[in-house]
């Protein structure tokens, strides 16, 4: 009997957490995190004025999440030709992220979430405690537009151009002309 109410128990968890992840259609929670280049990022700071895109990265200095990182890093070019702002994000400490977008020249803010609550209201949060490396793109009116739950470290800042052309980013002035 004990055994059953922990099955039954366990399950109820598993469900209530899907029930709860987000979906296109959102609202996107708010957060404030610390960047690694010493400011402070709120979403809601950027949402009315632009769309917002938060990559999320298990960790910092590995070889997946820094392939990631200089793909965006070398082509952030392409991706300011749209109105956007667009963030990575991890759970780990802000001195790691701090190195780590010191040794792959990120030009673009790497967000701590080092108590990790933004990454569970995310829905990001692995059974390792670590980030799931899943992309959030995000309207001027807070809510998701697109999930990637599927991204390629390889081409990343590719595949975020071609996702925010799709979605009707609009470009930004200069980009226009």
């Amino acid at each position: 009997m004990l055994k059953t109410k922990s099955i039954l128990a366990g399950c109820l968890l598993a469900l209530c957490g899907a029930a709860m992840a987000l979906e296109v259609g959102d609202m996107a929670p708010d957060f404030q995190l610390p960047g690694a280049d010493g400011k402070t990022y709120r979403l809601s700071d950027y949402t009315h004025k632009q769309a917002v895109v938060i990559a999320w990265f298990p960790k910092a200095n590995t070889y997946g999440c820094t392939i990631e990182c200089k793909s965006l890093a070398e082509n952030g070019d392409r991706i300011r030709q749209f109105d956007v702002t667009y963030f990575m994000a991890s759970v780990d400490p802000l001195a790691t992220n701090v190195d780590f977008a010191e040794q792959t020249n990120a030009d673009f803010p790497l967000l701590s979430d080092e108590d990790k609550s933004v990454a569970q209201a995310y829905g990001v949060l692995g059974p390792s405690g670590v980030a799931k490396r899943h992309t959030f793109y995000i309207g001027k009116d807070g809510r998701i537009l697109k999930i990637d739950r599927e991204v390629t470290p390889e081409t990343s800042a590719e595949d975020m151009v071609r996702t925010l052309e799709e979605l009707g980013v609009a470009r930004t002035t200069a980009a226009a002309r």
